[in-house]
């Protein structure tokens, strides 16, 4: 199943919070328009349990959520490259076997 564009609002935001938990509350606020939070606070929750049931989140003990971490054997002895990088790498005839892009990451959580 893949992500709807909700979902991948709540992706990209959790993910720029480089691993921190954030609750509900917050998500909802910075995600969704203002009049949205107002009228229903808890609009983000079904949403947030889908994708954590999914396996994209993860919750702890307060019912906060954060960007479940990719499994080691989908990153063992990969490194991180920018497009940039991965460009010049390109241009030298360099293998792209051992890089791992954002694009990468994003098609792991999509597909979940």
């Amino acid at each position: 199943m893949r992500m709807d564009a909700a979902e991948w609002d709540i992706y990209y935001f959790v993910k720029a919070q480089a691993g921190r938990f954030l609750s509900p509350r917050e998500i909802g606020r910075r995600i969704g328009t203002k009049r949205k939070f107002h009228h229903d606070p808890d609009w983000v929750k079904p949403i947030l349990l889908r994708m954590a049931e999914r396996g994209i989140l993860e919750s702890n003990e307060d019912g906060c959520y954060r960007l479940k971490p990719m499994p080691k054997q989908d990153i063992w002895g990969k490194s991180w490259a920018s497009p940039e990088i991965a460009d010049l790498l390109q241009k030298k005839g360099k293998g792209f076997g051992r890089l791992l892009m954002v694009e990468d990451e994003d098609k792991y959580y999509d597909n979940l």
